[in-house]
């Protein structure tokens, strides 16, 4: 079953994790979106983190989900972006894409069934 989130990035050239081989390079809300779209949809992102780890066969396998049907849109408003997230991912999935993303500066504004 698919779910909506409703991410908010107060300023997109903040919005940055603290790794920048996993962090976000975007600069707009649409590249944002997209960026946030492949990393629900491919395994990429999750792969480069768990070989970054200390035991990376000891990691939990369940935070490399994906959806192939994950869909992500952006709307810009000066700094702030809105992303729209449709997945079947979960949101601890999701929280933990978002924090290698964009580190702490996002927000997790609402959350619908999709």
């Amino acid at each position: 079953m698919a779910t909506r989130y409703y991410i908010s990035l107060a300023d997109g050239a903040r919005a940055r994790g603290s790794d920048p081989n996993l962090s976000f390079t975007a600069q707009g809300a649409e590249a944002f979106a997209e960026q946030l779209q492949a990393a629900l949809r491919e395994d990429a992102l999750f792969e480069r983190w768990r070989a970054l780890q200390d035991e990376p066969d000891e990691v939990d396998a369940s935070l490399g989900a994906t959806d192939p049907a994950a869909t992500v849109t952006g709307k810009q408003d000066d700094l702030h972006i809105d992303l729209l997230v449709t997945t079947s991912i979960s949101g601890t999935v999701l929280k933990h894409r978002m924090r290698l993303l964009a580190g702490s500066s996002w927000t997790l504004r609402d959350v619908t069934s999709a």
